[in-house]
């Protein structure tokens, strides 16, 4: 027990260290946050880490068992800092993401989503086997304006062949789209809110600081740790 204790102490510590309290002015704190709040400070929210630590672990032990199922998790965050710290672990997991725009029917229109998958596959094929070369030179330039377009918007899930099991967001707010969908076709939600934004919108949420690389690095490096846990008895 003294030993559960003092790594809960330490957990506390590295998320104070992190900044992962530190949320948003109190003008902009969303009412139903407020129980995460400890306190405010020259206008800023305050967030209590004893909570944050509960819900990140909570959302570890969850992730840990979609993982040990072999269940997909949809990786989001369009916005900087989160963004290539996101795409990172997504690809470091074999996970897909979405890293650019949200593309609207993702979820709710995923038949037409993943006809254009395939079509974006077939042309990929076609590029490595070189069948590209028997265009003209303006026909190529054209398709490679398209794969790269393609890429742009569809690359992070054009490993999707169904729905993903879970979908974890940074910054619900910034994924409306995302968030109504997901509800929309029954996808349970993990995400990292900060102070100004709705815990109710997600199934899992953990109060957070989302606007600081150290602070989301902090998070989604304990949630990684507990995938590949998952991963590995799966």
């Amino acid at each position: 027990m003294e030993e559960k204790n003092q790594n809960q102490n330490n957990l506390l510590d590295q998320l104070l260290d992190a900044g992962v309290h530190l949320g948003r002015k109190k003008s902009v704190c969303h009412p139903k946050m407020k129980p995460f709040v400890f306190t405010t400070r020259q206008n800023i929210s305050i967030i209590n880490v004893d909570k944050t630590a509960q819900k990140m672990q909570e959302a570890a032990e969850f992730l840990k068992g979609v993982a040990s199922k072999g269940g997909t998790i949809l990786f989001v965050a369009v916005a900087m800092p989160a963004k290539p710290l996101v795409k990172q672990l997504a690809e470091g997991l074999n996970m897909p993401y979405v890293s650019e725009r949200w593309i609207g029917g993702t979820l709710t229109n995923f038949n037409v989503i993943s006809k254009r998958i395939q079509y974006f596959l077939k042309q990929e094929e076609k590029k490595a086997k070189g069948e590209f070369e028997k265009y003209t030179k303006k026909e190529q330039l054209d398709m490679e304006e398209e794969l790269k377009d393609l890429e742009k918007k569809m690359g992070g899930i054009k490993t999707l062949t169904k729905h993903p099991d879970v979908i974890f967001l940074v910054d619900a707010q910034e994924h409306s789209t995302a968030v109504r969908e997901a509800n929309k076709v029954g996808i349970p939600m993990v995400g990292i809110l900060n102070t100004n934004s709705d815990p109710e919108a997600v199934t899992y949420p953990i109060p957070a600081n989302d606007k600081s690389v150290k602070s989301l690095k902090f998070i989604l490096d304990y949630i990684e740790k507990s995938i590949k846990e998952g991963l590995s008895t799966k």
